[in-house]
């Protein structure tokens, strides 16, 4: 009983302008057009190591134009804590229209009952990961809400704190005080009101923590933003900038998508026109129902229907015209998109901690 307790306890903008201003400060000081290399380098280095295509990848997802045409990603976070492959402990299914602006989000319960073919059987939709990786829970979530999934990326919560560690913690202000239990010492620890130093486990309780807060996930929600703002205003503070190869280099080491390279800048390009777009939650309704002295968590078919409807609504919409932002020049891009892709995988790493 306390074991499972405890396990289950253990379930619980980087601003293109402002690196461009830094690399040029170390471009004048001297010694900065090497520097500004490096770190392409290590960008390039990184988005190459994450790459990971997926089993019969079509060529209609190698041809999406990102900033115009409608397309799913599925942002997955890995649980790996109790060995083996893990599970898809978090995922979320984001459907984006460039051309209308839309945006939705459909956070998938983690305990939702589907079968899933390489088990054999009806299992949790957490367990898809384990019985054949990044393929399977694809398989799984487009068996349950039957749109395409074009892009995935994937994280492992000890990619958090790894790049938090490496940026030597981040400070917080708590808003209220309250507890969370440590995923590596199983130790409860409090977290006062006020500002506090946070190292890369904290900081993770810190962000997943919800039932103790009197906003819900509402609440969380606040949380998370505050750490990006940490994370990115200590990342490209000029007192950091000697760890970008090391942060880069934790992105390479826990981040896996299928989104190619040559896509990154497009991807970035996107972000900024859609930043300020009100992201749509779809909810799938449903009810827990203990089956065989287990949880599940049984989706409501009308309302499975009905997000179904609207992500198809979405993806098929089109316009005739089209406003895009210019293209940034070959030698912004270099300064601006060279750390870019990393802002991008890590707001995606942020999305999938809800």
């Amino acid at each position: 009983m306390i074991n499972s307790r405890l396990n289950k306890k253990r379930k619980r903008k980087l601003r293109g302008f402002r690196v461009f201003m830094l690399l040029l400060v170390l471009v004048l000081l001297g010694g900065g057009t090497y520097y500004a290399y490096d770190i392409f380098s290590s960008a390039k280095q990184a988005s190459q190591k994450i790459y990971q295509k997926l089993n019969g990848q079509t060529a209609h997802t190698d041809n999406v134009q990102v900033t115009k045409d409608p397309f799913n990603v599925l942002l997955v976070g890995i649980d790996s804590q109790g060995g083996g492959r893990g599970r898809s402990d978090v995922l979320m299914l984001v459907t984006i229209n460039p051309q209308t602006k839309e945006v939705y989000e459909v956070s998938i319960p983690r305990d939702t009952r589907l079968y899933i073919p390489d088990a054999g059987k009806k299992t949790k939709i957490t367990s898809s990961y384990s019985y054949g990786g990044i393929d399977t829970t694809i398989g799984a979530v487009n068996k349950l809400l039957d749109v395409p999934i074009d892009y995935y990326i994937s994280t492992n919560f000890q990619g958090f704190e790894d790049i938090v560690d490496t940026l030597d913690g981040v400070k917080v202000d708590v808003p209220f005080t309250f507890k969370a239990m440590l995923t590596k010492s199983l130790t409860w620890k409090t977290y006062h009101k006020g500002e506090m130093y946070l190292n890369g486990n904290e900081a993770l309780a810190y962000v997943r923590m919800r039932k103790s807060d009197p906003l819900g996930d509402h609440g969380r929600n606040v949380r998370q933003q505050q750490v990006i703002k940490a994370v990115i205003d200590k990342g490209t503070s000029f007192s950091s900038i000697s760890k970008i190869d090391d942060v880069l280099s934790d992105l390479g080491d826990n981040v896996k998508t299928n989104i190619p390279p040559s896509k990154f800048a497009s991807f970035v390009r996107l972000y900024s026109q859609i930043k300020d777009t009100k992201i749509n939650s779809l909810k799938i309704d449903g009810q827990d129902e203990l089956i065989n002295e287990a949880y599940y968590y049984i989706p409501d078919q009308d309302s499975i229907d009905k997000i179904h409807s609207t992500l198809l609504r979405t993806l098929e919409k089109v316009l005739s015209a089209t406003i895009l932002t210019p293209i940034p020049t070959t030698a912004a891009r270099i300064t601006n998109n060279a750390k870019s892709f990393a802002n991008l995988i890590w707001q995606s790493f942020f999305s999938i901690l809800k």
